[in-house]
């Protein structure tokens, strides 16, 4: 039997970064991956949406661009090449993954992965020994018992709307989360009908109050359908209840369903071999510590934050404590659940960390916030109109200053909010936020004058 110091079972963002974290500090690593390398964020997730979506906003954008000047005439998209476009980038960017194992030294190992216990798994047909197991198996999107959903071709995932090959006319989106929003703002980009159908009271749950509405408002040609509860579809027609008890349908082409994704917890020995596992996911600890001693888990099958960057977190954490545990406690190398920054991107865009007003709330927190439009920004008026939907808001403990929560609505969200991790995680106050200097003109700007906005 091959004997290796760690075995990756799952190459997604998890799992491939801590192959490369580990080969790097001298580990003989073995990475098992039965389709290819990137897992969902880059096969069939992040990046081909994001491909998709710069696509979308090069259109809106010459679209509507004489208010600033710029005339374009008989503007149009070619669906096909934009689909083409996305394929040659997440082609090239798979490729890119596998030359860096390989030049790292990782050796990749293109079958399923079995953990039979610590210490021991089963890739393919054959048996490796190994010192530290790391789990990374990721999520599979969640399908609900809806009637008529299962087997409807009208009905698909994530996944089967990527690649469709002509665009819908009209499209139902069930689930008003980051997934829905995303290719809700997509799609309605590029001219088609969207109808969103959700059965909470708004939409991407975890947002903030006041921001939610913000976001919801700026996606100006969708239509939200908000507490209603889908009872059956039949084709591509979605029947659903309103809040007051009314029964309603949307009619469309298509229908996505976006209710969500689920650890992947079956299939590869993790309830065989003894691990603490749950319809929830794998349990770790901050170190990402399975029960099971030298087994880790990282990323989506955690079930604790089913986002990319977490899992490259994630992934850092277990590596550092596998080559050095002693050392990676001293540095504080564990993962800091209220310091992951989140982004949704549609059109516009949102991005926030830490704790919401109604979380700080909920445990107990006195808290003092402020609010602010983006269009405080000179840049942000400057490219998007005084009109564009847009807002920076700041949550501070009361007692401390302390800065808990930062959460944007607004063009260029996503590519602001890392300076908010730096804050959160740093734990800065109000008056430590106020002393930094931003460059001048940036929309991350916003983020200071919302400190400032606060009251002492």
């Amino acid at each position: 039997m091959d004997k290796y110091d760690v075995i990756v079972m799952g190459g997604g963002p998890g799992g491939y970064l801590a192959a490369e974290r580990l080969a790097h500090a001298g580990k003989k690593v073995a990475l098992a991956e039965k389709s290819a390398l990137g897992g969902t964020c880059l096969n069939v997730g992040c990046i081909p949406t994001k491909t998709l979506l710069n696509s979308a906003k090069l259109y809106v954008h010459a679209r509507e661009g004489a208010k600033f000047g710029v005339s374009a005439e008989n503007v149009r998209y070619d669906w096909k090449a934009m689909q083409a476009w996305k394929d040659e980038v997440v082609s090239k960017l798979v490729g890119a993954i596998g030359l860096t194992e390989k030049k790292l030294g990782v050796d990749v190992i293109a079958a399923e992965a079995k953990l039979l216990g610590p210490g021991r798994v089963q890739i393919g047909e054959k048996v490796y020994d190994t010192e530290h197991v790391i789990v990374a198996t990721g999520s599979l999107p969640v399908m609900p018992p809806i009637p008529g959903c299962r087997g409807n071709p009208k009905v698909v995932d994530s996944t089967g709307l990527l690649s469709v090959p002509e665009m819908p006319k009209r499209l139902c989106v069930i689930g008003g989360g980051v997934i829905g929003v995303e290719f809700a703002s997509l799609f309605s980009a590029l001219g088609a009908e969207v109808e969103v159908v959700e059965m909470l009271d708004e939409i991407v749950p975890f947002m903030d109050r006041e921001a939610a509405p913000i976001l919801r408002r700026g996606l100006k040609s969708v239509t939200f359908n908000l507490g209603c509860k889908v009872e059956k579809i039949e084709g591509a027609t979605v029947f659903y209840r309103k809040k007051d008890g009314s029964e309603a349908k949307s009619e469309a082409d298509l229908v996505l369903m976006a209710v969500g994704r689920k650890p992947n917890v079956d299939g590869w020995g993790a309830k065989e071999a003894g691990l603490d596992v749950s319809p929830k996911g794998v349990a770790v600890d901050d170190r990402m510590r399975t029960n099971l001693p030298k087994v880790w888990a990282v990323g989506d099958v955690t079930g604790r934050s089913l986002l990319a960057h977490t899992a490259y977190r994630m992934a850092e954490v277990a590596a550092a404590n596998i080559v050095d545990g002693e050392a990676a406690a001293a540095r504080g190398e564990v993962l800091r659940w209220d310091a992951i920054p989140w982004a949704v991107y549609s059109i516009p865009e949102a991005a926030g960390i830490g704790l919401t007003q109604q979380e700080a709330e909920r445990r107990g927190i006195e808290v003092k916030t402020s609010s602010v439009p983006l269009r405080v920004s000179g840049r942000f008026a400057a490219e998007n109109g005084f009109a564009a939907p847009g807002t920076a808001k700041l949550i501070a403990e009361a007692a401390t200053g302390r800065i808990i929560g930062v959460h944007i609505v607004g063009a260029y969200a996503s590519e602001t909010i890392w300076g908010a991790s730096a804050v959160i995680e740093q734990e800065l106050r109000v008056s430590d936020l106020r002393q930094l200097v931003f460059p001048h003109p940036t929309v991350s700007e916003a983020i200071r004058e919302a400190a400032w906005a606060m009251k002492d």
